[in-house]
């Protein structure tokens, strides 16, 4: 809708996991680090945690690219893992055997071997990777890929398990400690700095094709303070003060712009209180119609 008014090729801030916009901060480069030493070492498990909205997804979408464009990786993807053990462990062989999947429990565990062991000889490793981890239902679950975690040669694993989530998972994990003790690598992503969200959002606008200074210094620190560094809250932000300007025909976003997005979006937390303006200014801020009903849609940011 905005994008030929303020340059862009494409929308720089859907909240979708477009690998071509990740943003590699100091946290996210050591996360891929840590996931990859443990997938290209042939290690039992690594975990990687982190808020809500940082950016899990996003990595975990640039982990299986990786994979793919390694050749050397046959990989599982888990995108929903709220399953039954049993389904689970279903999921996995129909991924790793092009659907083919036997009807009792034995049976699945003779495939799954034989599958790694043909990997294994032919100079390939295994890798399951879970997104959204913390959405597993039951202890008897994470008991169940801990046993995957038996499949091992004398000096090396025959799989290596991923797992992504939010900071929940720590402590479902923390509770299991034979699992905790085949963890190989773990790591926790927290929100950007103030100057990391800076350039994430000159990256992600560099990325969409506009390389000029839209957002002034203090709309910039407003975002932060009202996202607290976190990749999706600052993308929803800047997605609706391009729109809010947009409509109302602006050349930069200033604070003004924050202010109106934070009393239309009810942020929690918002450091910015727009509730202090003077009446007078309060009416000046008010939105373009048009813009206000698209906003009336959209859904509140927690901070």
């Amino acid at each position: 809708m905005y994008e030929s008014y303020w340059g862009f090729k494409e929308k720089p801030f859907e909240n979708t996991p477009d690998s071509r916009f990740i943003y590699y901060s100091p946290q996210h480069e050591e996360a891929m680090a840590r996931v990859m030493y443990a997938v290209r070492e042939r290690k039992g498990s690594a975990l990687l945690t982190g808020e809500y909205g940082c950016g899990k997804t996003l990595l975990s979408r640039v982990i299986w690219s990786e994979l793919q464009q390694e050749k050397k990786y046959q990989a599982v993807f888990i995108l929903d893992p709220r399953l039954s053990r049993a389904q689970l462990l279903q999921e996995i062989l129909f991924q790793l055997n092009n659907g083919d999947v036997p009807k009792t429990k034995i049976q699945l565990f003779h495939a799954l071997n034989k599958i790694l062991f043909s990997n294994h000889n032919d100079g390939k490793h295994t890798v399951i990777v879970i997104d959204e981890a913390q959405s597993i239902r039951t202890k008897e679950t994470f008991e169940e890929l801990r046993l995957l975690l038996n499949f091992q040669l004398t000096n090396a694993f025959l799989l290596t398990i991923v797992l992504l989530g939010s900071s929940e998972l720590k402590g479902a994990i923390a509770k299991l400690p034979q699992f905790v003790q085949r963890l190989a690598v773990r790591y926790h992503i927290h929100g950007l700095t103030e100057a990391e969200t800076f350039e994430y959002i000159k990256h992600r606008m560099g990325i969409a094709g506009c390389e000029k200074e839209i957002f002034q210094k203090d709309a910039l620190k407003d975002i932060y303070l009202a996202s607290g560094g976190v990749p999706r809250r600052i993308n929803t932000i800047c997605d609706l003060a391009l729109l809010v300007a947009y409509g109302s025909g602006l050349n930069t976003i200033g604070r003004d712009i924050i202010l109106k997005i934070g009393e239309d979006m009810e942020f929690s937390g918002h450091n910015v209180q727009p509730h202090n303006l003077q009446p007078a200014a309060r009416k000046a801020n008010r939105l373009p119609a048009d813009v206000a009903v698209q906003l009336a849609d959209s859904p509140k940011v927690q901070v």
